[in-house]
């Protein structure tokens, strides 16, 4: 069952209702409507693919926890910048996937972190320009580019 759900919740971000019903009769969708079997689950939000699948019930890496600007930055589309992050939970690589949550502790978002999560507390609070000098190299765009980053 956990893996229906999870389908499910997948399609509902995709914006595909979806359905659990009986399959094995004749006509299953008309049966399950005339008898009121199965559960239906309705979309809720129109992601493309890949947003619908980093919405999903992955299990995380690890967590950033965001100053309150940061979060309303991420509410209104922007990418998550070292600048607002507070603190690392976790130890995880580049490119796994990690929550987001705000400093009382709500979930604001997850999505692939462009970094590890050491580099992530060598640069959190700073501002993009000074990565370079903590780093050792060029720094990315974001610590998680909006193209990786689903809200909750």
């Amino acid at each position: 069952m956990t893996s229906k759900l999870l389908a499910a919740e997948i399609a509902e971000r995709a914006g595909i209702a979806l359905a659990i019903i009986n399959g094995t009769h004749l006509r299953p969708l008309a049966r399950a409507v005339e008898h009121d079997r199965g559960t239906l689950f309705l979309a809720r939000r129109e992601d493309n693919a890949r947003k619908a699948w980093l919405g999903g019930r992955q299990k995380m890496a690890g967590a950033l926890v965001v100053d309150a600007g940061c979060a309303n930055a991420l509410g209104k589309g922007a990418s998550l910048l070292a600048t607002g992050i507070v603190q690392v939970e976790g130890t995880f690589g580049r490119g796994d996937p990690v929550g987001v949550r705000d400093a009382q502790g709500r979930p604001v978002a997850q999505g692939l972190a462009e970094y590890t999560s050491q580099e992530i507390e060598a640069i959190m609070g700073l501002r993009s320009e000074r990565h370079e000098a903590v780093l050792g190299y060029a720094p990315r765009a974001a610590v998680i580019h909006r193209d990786h980053l689903v809200l909750l």
